[in-house]
């Protein structure tokens, strides 16, 4: 899953996407409403971390901006605005949680899960593909009968894969899903990624396997030996 965080503070900006990484999340950080607009039209995200006193703006202007526009991803407010009014209007504005600074890592994360779990954001039914299972509230994928887990960035490749299960997924959109905007992608990473996986999926005797597109990206499909 894919996280954008807003927040235009070095220092709790590196430590909040540093906490989201170790807890299996791809992040992407913005310390300007600018920038947010930005990666919003560029990018898809599952969720955003909110900051409401920005350096060109106010965080809720975005966040009315966002719901004007249809755009229904869960934004968990991040603030040092913690009066009872403030909550209420950030609430009431689109917000789905709202959490006042200085606030527990932990927590935070543990809020971003339940925000995840709504029924109403997310599709909670697990994907099955082959002998492969896709929780979609932990993102984390297993397979039957094989205990090794799958590396974080194979693990989330995999995901997007089996989002997609017999279309063709581009190399732009399985990036954008592995990967930070900010990130230097290597012209061989991807490959690399996708070389560790087809190891997995036949060590696990998944039923599915990997197949190029020539030109254009990846495909999940049944193994011809499933």
């Amino acid at each position: 899953m894919k996280v954008l965080v807003v927040e235009d503070t070095p220092k709790l900006g590196a430590a909040i996407r540093e906490a989201m990484t170790r807890a299996q999340y791809v992040c992407d950080l913005a310390p300007t409403i600018e920038e947010a607009q930005s990666l919003v039209a560029t990018s898809s995200f599952d969720l955003i971390l909110l900051d409401l006193s920005l350096p060109d703006g106010d965080g809720i202007d975005f966040l009315r901006e966002l719901r004007a526009a249809k755009i229904h991803t869960p934004v968990i407010v991040l603030t040092a605005r913690g009066g009872l009014n403030d909550r209420i209007a950030g609430l009431d504005d689109g917000a789905d949680d709202y959490l006042v600074k200085p606030f527990e890592l932990s927590e935070m994360i543990s809020r971003c899960r339940a925000v995840l779990r709504r029924p109403d954001r997310l599709n909670v039914e697990p994907i099955r593909v082959g002998r492969l299972l896709y929780d979609q509230r932990s993102g984390l994928v297993t397979a039957e009968n094989y205990s090794t887990p799958l590396p974080r960035r194979e693990s989330q490749l995999l995901a997007t894969l089996m989002r997609r299960p017999g279309k063709v997924c581009t190399r732009t959109h399985l990036e954008d899903s592995v990967y930070e905007s900010s990130a230097e992608v290597t012209p061989n990473a991807l490959e690399a990624s996708i070389y560790r996986l087809r190891t997995f999926l036949t060590a696990a005797d998944a039923g599915v396997e990997v197949r190029t597109v020539r030109g254009v990206g990846y495909v999940l499909v049944a193994s011809e030996h499933a």
